[in-house]
């Protein structure tokens, strides 16, 4: 027999239904299991005394067992769940579930679980109605973001994670044995992106992982995540870059406020709010001095170059009540603080951005420096010429201008959903966790 899923269960007759078994009520004559699959939740309504091998299976079913029900769906305004509830001819417990570990939810009597002892056991945390959300959500982001590019003509593209330089920040990188020689986890897919325009590619996208040797301890950091980037040419300037990437993300958040809008706020408490274009621009200096105005917030001198944390903070209360929205893109940054790539204009200034999204950077895009004589300067410059010799290659040979940026897909969950970034992953790494 096809299996039907929770969600359909409505105007079946005889059907079999899989999944966890959420909760369960055994009572003397009756017993009431609510059994739950990724579509949503039923109730398995079953009258003790009737059927020896039922109630054996009953009296042995645990929390979060694994379960097969085949029975008649029958329609009672009684019941909470769809109006609609199983009487089964056969239950199969398929796995049964020893005492969880962990508690998800906060109950009487318990407290939630700290995150790290959640993740500790993260397929089990996974069950819940939340996590499972997040990642529907996420699921239809990313689904909307392809749509979008795939629609202007744009290719996936997937480059090496294993690298043979250590790229810009040397620092920052995973070291890895290869055969006989070093090799390196990749930081971003950045060069070969811009390789891909060298090759005539014109517009490209890629999702993959990415990975970052950074000892950092926040609420957003993480040594391993997700990366959503892409690259396009015959651009005039940065701005067709920004331009690109405010219509992706309202397009995106579009789709997910469409399918899922509604559960997130009864979920998380939070709105998806689509927001308007075109964004706020605001170059770097002058949002220092309307912090300044407007909070008191004065930036150290020798930090003006860049944005600083508490900066990127505050920002969220400005952009909200200087423009009524929930992003910023901040430019004209110090070349001192931009990668040797950005291409400068004539009076030395970068030609890009950040994206500041509810306080909080998830992108740094840019126009890239494609001529090679003015690329290969502006490496020498940062002292990295000999460890990107292979990449300045890409442009000896004739290179089409070009920009792009990158997005954290990890971060933007974390921000759709208003959590930090270790409950936002579907598995969390940092320094110090590896497993499982």
């Amino acid at each position: 027999m096809e299996r039907t899923y929770a969600a359909n269960v409505r105007g079946a007759d005889l059907i079999k239904v899989c999944g966890f078994v959420e909760n369960i009520r055994n009572k003397s004559k009756m017993a009431f299991i609510v059994l739950k699959d990724i579509t949503g939740k039923v109730q398995i309504t079953v009258e003790k005394g009737e059927n020896q091998a039922l109630d054996e299976a009953v009296n042995k079913i645990t929390m979060d067992s694994v379960i097969t029900v085949i029975g008649k769906a029958v329609q009672s305004e009684y019941v909470k769940l769809g109006g609609v509830e199983i009487y089964p001819t056969e239950i199969i417990i398929d796995s049964l579930a020893a005492p969880l570990p962990i508690d998800r939810e906060a109950r009487k009597g318990h407290e939630r679980s700290s995150i790290d002892q959640r993740i500790d056991y993260r397929w089990i945390d996974l069950r819940t109605e939340a996590n499972q959300l997040m990642f529907k959500a996420q699921t239809k982001m990313l689904a909307a973001m392809r749509e979008f590019l795939l629609e202007r003509s744009f290719m996936e593209i997937h480059t090496p994670k294993l690298i043979g330089a250590a790229s810009e920040s040397g620092a920052d990188v995973f070291e890895v044995q290869y055969f006989d020689r070093k090799a390196y986890l990749a930081q971003s897919p950045q060069f070969y992106k811009q390789m891909a325009m060298a090759s005539g590619f014109e517009r490209i996208f890629e999702v993959g992982p990415v990975f970052r040797a950074e000892k950092s301890f926040t609420s957003k950091h993480t040594t391993e995540f997700t990366g959503f980037d892409l690259e396009f040419s015959f651009i005039d300037s940065y701005r067709d870059v920004m331009k690109m990437e405010e219509e992706l993300l309202t397009y995106a958040l579009t789709k997910v406020k469409e399918a899922y809008g509604d559960d997130i706020e009864r979920v998380f408490g939070t709105k998806v709010i689509v927001p308007a274009t075109p964004f706020p621009i605001m170059k770097l200096s002058e949002l220092y001095d309307e912090l300044e105005k407007e909070f008191g917030y004065k930036c150290p001198e020798e930090e003006r170059g860049d944005l600083t944390t508490e900066a990127e903070r505050l920002s969220f209360q400005l952009v909200q009540k200087k423009f009524g929205h929930e992003f910023l893109f901040v430019t004209d940054y110090d070349a001192e603080k931009r990668a040797f790539y950005h291409m400068r204009d004539e009076n030395g200034v970068p030609q890009g951005y950040d994206l500041i999204w509810r306080g909080v950077e998830i992108t740094t895009g840019a126009q890239r420096e494609h001529r090679y004589d003015v690329l290969k300067a502006q490496a020498e410059e940062k002292g990295l010429a000999e460890d990107v010799k292979f990449y300045l290659e890409f442009f000896k040979y004739g290179c089409p201008p070009h920009g792009g940026f990158g997005l954290g897909v990890d971060r933007l969950t974390m921000l759709l959903l208003g959590l930090t970034i270790k409950d936002a992953m579907f598995l969390f790494r940092s320094p110090n966790r590896l497993t499982p």
